[in-house]
């Protein structure tokens, strides 16, 4: 079984998941864009089984960023990493720019593309781009 690893910006929290992930995708709604001052987030989704969080510090808190999904970050550093959600039982989505290394797929599809911000416009990268169905 092929393990990838990663970790938050101080290196306080990390996690180790096992391949393969389920899907990847660029997420361009605006939750995601405030939680992380960027316009677009990229996840990658996993079952909750296939994650082992370590957390020595005990740095992970959950925000509550909508009725049923949950954000998850570093305490001492602000970093977020994980999603997860109800509309999605059973799965969690981790930053992809917080791998160490590749992963077994590229992003597949661009979601919520309809919420994406004005003044970026993404290169044609052949994707699909669909409105308000997925992602973070």
């Amino acid at each position: 079984m092929t393990t990838t690893r990663g970790s938050c910006l101080c290196g306080d929290l990390c996690f180790e998941a096992s391949l393969p992930t389920k899907w990847v995708a660029h997420c361009h709604c605006t939750l995601c864009q405030r939680a992380h001052g960027a316009a677009v987030v990229t996840w990658v989704g996993f079952d909750d089984g296939q994650v082992r969080i370590n957390d020595p510090q005990a740095r992970l808190q959950w925000y509550a960023s909508t009725p049923g999904a949950e954000r998850g970050f570093c305490a001492r550093c602000g970093t977020t990493l994980f999603f997860r959600s109800h509309r999605w039982p059973g799965e969690l989505h981790i930053v992809r720019s917080n791998f160490d290394g590749p992963l077994d797929r590229e992003p597949q599809v661009h979601v919520h593309y309809d919420s994406r911000a004005p003044w970026l416009v993404p290169g044609d990268d052949g994707l699909a781009r669909r409105a308000g169905d997925g992602g973070g």
